[in-house]
C-alpha cells in the first residue's frame, strides 16, 4: 500500500488525469457498496407492522431498535474515519460487508425483541465506516472534472438500496415469510462481497501521514474549524425528515388514510426512486454550479419542505398525499450531489476520512433521534404533526446550509 507524505502545510498533491474507463469502474464499485449500505438501513423498518404484530411491540419499542442502528453507526462513523485514514478503505470496507452478513443471518433466527436488536447492533456496525470509505476512494481515485458525476451516482445508488430493500423484503414475506427475505439478503451481501474483492484494485486509497515535523495535533485540527459543525447541523437535521419518511409515513398513511400495508410500502420504495431521479438530476446541476452548492441545496430542502406540509394536511386524500411525499424525494434529491460537493469544498487536504466521519456522523445522530422523537407523536395517533415537524427540521437545515456556504472559501 502506497503512502501520501504531508508536508507541514497538510496539503497532498493533485491526482493525475484517471482513463474514463477506470473511473466508471471505480465509481460503479463504490456506487454497489454504497447501495449496499443504504439496504441496511432498512433491514428493519419495512418489517414494523409484522413485528409489531408477531412479536407484540410499541412504536416507540421498534423506533429505539433504529435509534440503536445509528448511535452504532454514527459513534463509529466518526472513529472509523481516522482508521480509513490510517488503513486505507479496502479491508474496512470488507469488514463491514462481514458484519452486514452477520446482521442478515442474525434477523433470519430472531426469536424476539433481543434478535432484533442483534440485527441493528451488527448492521449498525456494518454501516458505520461507509461515507469515509466511499468519498476517501471517490476524492482520491476519480478524475476531478467527473467528481460531480460520481457524487451523483453514489447518491443515486444510494436512494436505489433504500428502494429495494422494501419490495425484496416484501417479496420474500410474501412468498416464503419475513425470515427467508434475510436469508437472501445475506446471499446478496455475499455475493457482492465476492465481487469487490475480485475488483479490489480499483478500491485501493492512499494512507495518509503527517511530515515529522508536521505541528503537533494537526489530525484532530479539523474539529476547531466551524464550518465542519455546520456541516455536521446541517446533516443532523435534513435526516430527521427522512427518518420519518423511512419509518413511519407508511404506518401513518395506513392509518390516516386507510391505504393497503402493499401501497403503503410502494410509496416507500416510490419516494426512493423519485430520490434517485433526482439525484441523477442533480449531478448535472451540481456539474455546472460548483460554486453554489450551497444554495443549491437550501432551495431543494425548501421545496421538499413545503411539499411534506402540504402531504400533511391531507387535502390531495390518501393517493394525493402519497404522491406528494414520493415527489419530496425528488425535491430533496436534487440537492444531494450539491450537498457533497459542499463538503468537499469544506474539507481540508489529506483529512478526508476524518472530516466525512465527523460530518456524516451528524446524519446517522439524526436517524438515532429522530425515531424516538416521532415515536412518541406516533404513540398517541399524533400523525399529522409527525409530519409537520418533519417539515420544520427541513427547513432548519437550510439555515445550516447557507451557513456552510458563508464560511467555505470559494
Amino acid at each position: 500500500m502506497n503512502t501520501v507524505i504531508l508536508d507541514s502545510t497538510g496539503l497532498d498533491a493533485a491526482p493525475a488525469p484517471v482513463p474514463l474507463k477506470d473511473d466508471a469502474a471505480i465509481i460503479g464499485l463504490v456506487g454497489l457498496a454504497h447501495a449496499s449500505s443504504h439496504f441496511a438501513h432498512l433491514l428493519l423498518p419495512p418489517l414494523f407492522p409484522v413485528f409489531a404484530t408477531e412479536f407484540g411491540l410499541s412504536f416507540s419499542q421498534l423506533g429505539f431498535l433504529m435509534t440503536v442502528f445509528f448511535i452504532i453507526s454514527g459513534s463509529g462513523q466518526a472513529a472509523s474515519g481516522f482508521l480509513v485514514d490510517r488503513v486505507g478503505a479496502r479491508p474496512v470496507l470488507f469488514g463491514s460487508f462481514l458484519c452486514f452478513i452477520c446482521a442478515c443471518l442474525a434477523g433470519y433466527v430472531a426469536q424476539g425483541y433481543a434478535g432484533l436488536m442483534l440485527v441493528a447492533v451488527l448492521a449498525g456496525l456494518g454501516n458505520a465506516p461507509f461515507h469515509p470509505v466511499d468519498f476517501s476512494i471517490l476524492n482520491q481515485r476519480v478524475s476531478t472534472r467527473r467528481l460531480g458525476y460520481a457524487f451523483s451516482a453514489h447518491g443515486l445508488s444510494g436512494n436505489l438500496g433504500w428502494a429495494l430493500t422494501p419490495v425484496f423484503l416484501l417479496f420474500f414475506t410474501a412468498w416464503q415469510g419475513w425470515r427467508s427475505g434475510y436469508l437472501a439478503a445475506a446471499a446478496l451481501y455475499a455475493g457482492i462481497l465476492l465481487l469487490l474483492v475480485v475488483k479490489r484494485r480499483y478500491l485501493r486509497t492512499e494512507v495518509v501521514s503527517h511530515a515529522h515535523d508536521a505541528p503537533q495535533g494537526r489530525g484532530m485540527a479539523f474539529m476547531k474549524l466551524p464550518v465542519v459543525w455546520w456541516c455536521f447541523s446541517f446533516f443532523l437535521l435534513s435526516t430527521m425528515t427522512l427518518a420519518v419518511v423511512q419509518a413511519f409515513a407508511s404506518p401513518i398513511m395506513q392509518a390516516v388514510h386507510h391505504v393497503s400495508f402493499e401501497a403503503a410500502t410502494t410509496m416507500i420504495t416510490a419516494y426512493m426512486l423519485c430520490g434517485a431521479l433526482g439525484i441523477f438530476a442533480g449531478g448535472f446541476v451540481a456539474a455546472r454550479m460548483p460554486h453554489h452548492s450551497d444554495r443549491v441545496v437550501a432551495w431543494s430542502m425548501s421545496a421538499g419542505a413545503l411539499l411534506i406540509v402540504l402531504a400533511a394536511t391531507g387535502w390531495l386524500g390518501g393517493f394525493g398525499s402519497m404522491a406528494v411525499l414520493a415527489a419530496t424525494g425528488f425535491a430533496v434529491g436534487v440537492g444531494g450531489p450539491s450537498r457533497d460537493m459542499m463538503i468537499k469544498k469544506a474539507t481540508p487536504k489529506g483529512a478526508t476520512g476524518r472530516v466525512y466521519g465527523t460530518v456524516y456522523s451528524g446524519l446517522d445522530m439524526g436517524f438515532a433521534i429522530a425515531p424516538l422523537i416521532y415515536g412518541f407523536f406516533m404513540d398517541r395517533a399524533m400523525y399529522t404533526a409527525t409530519l409537520m415537524l418533519a417539515a420544520v427540521f427541513l427547513t432548519l437545515s437550510v439555515v445550516a446550509a447557507l451557513g456552510v456556504g458563508k464560511r467555505t472559501p470559494v
